[in-house]
């Protein structure tokens, strides 16, 4: 039995995806509403082989404390301790937002990003206690799925709906200075579930930053559209990663954002597990 928490969000769903199509196992998925009374209720913990724990509140711009903590701390923590009572497997999403600005050195610029630290601290301390871990600090993901992210969706998704719906797609001013480490989701799904590395924490992403300028580039060019410039907005300054790049620790041919595009979503989805 494999249990995967955050089954409806856009990781989560692709997650689901891959293990219906190519797990034998039952599957036990866990939404954020009622992840608590499910802890609370669920005895089966000795049939379970593995915990894909993917639910979390990952709004970045969340400042309610309190529910930040209840997610995606306190109910980590209370997961994290049955796995480690029943010696399960557990493959957790943390995220490259715990570096703010500073590549390869925490400095979280936000409550989202500090409580996935406090997790990855957990983590570090227990790692011994665990059959197996994995924590996997994801950069920036894209790809199938993000239709109800709103805001929070990649700049992929948000410029080619932009670009669809009115023929322009809005790009900060100085968007050539902002580099993001952008993977698809397939590469996600296929590292985090393929892998034989050992416990630990890790960066999951391409290694090859992209500028959101060269993103918009690429997208306008695709479907023909046009790049409007906006201003940086106040409220996001300080607050806002300018560059990602993830440590080169995978042994995988990850798709670019150029190769993405050139893509249908049906190739793009049979490309992630075959």
């Amino acid at each position: 039995m494999i249990v995967i928490t955050g089954s409806k969000g856009f990781i989560g769903q692709n997650f689901l995806k891959y293990l219906l199509e190519y797990s034998n196992e039952e599957i036990v998925t866990v939404g954020e509403k009622d992840a608590w009374d499910w802890i609370g209720l669920f005895n089966d913990w000795d049939r379970v082989s593995l915990i894909i724990h993917q639910g979390a509140i990952s709004d970045t711009t969340e400042t309610d404390v309190d529910k930040l903590h209840r997610m995606n701390v306190w109910f980590s923590i209370e997961l994290l301790e049955k796995a480690i009572q029943y010696q399960i497997p557990v493959k957790f999403a943390s995220s490259a937002s715990v570096y703010g600005n500073q590549e390869g050195i925490v400095n979280p610029l936000n409550y989202y990003a500090i409580t996935k630290l406090q997790m990855d601290y957990y983590i570090h301390d227990h790692m011994e206690e665990f059959s197996s871990i994995q924590s996997f600090r994801y950069f920036n993901v894209y790809g199938d799925g993000e239709d109800h992210k709103g805001d929070q969706a990649s700049p992929v998704h948000k410029f080619t709906k932009q670009i669809k719906e009115t023929g322009k797609l809005k790009l900060f001013e100085g968007s050539d200075k902002f580099l993001r480490d952008f993977i698809w989701v397939g590469d996600i799904v296929e590292t985090v579930l393929n892998n034989d590395k050992p416990s630990g924490i890790y960066d999951l992403g391409t290694s090859n930053p992209t500028s959101f300028q060269t993103v918009g580039e690429l997208i306008a060019e695709k479907y023909n559209g046009e790049i409007e410039y906006i201003p940086f907005p106040e409220h996001l300054k300080g607050k806002y990663q300018t560059y990602t790049c993830a440590k080169k620790e995978w042994d995988h041919k990850f798709i670019s954002v150029k190769e993405y595009l050139r893509l249908s979503p049906c190739e793009s989805l049979h490309q992630s597990v075959v």
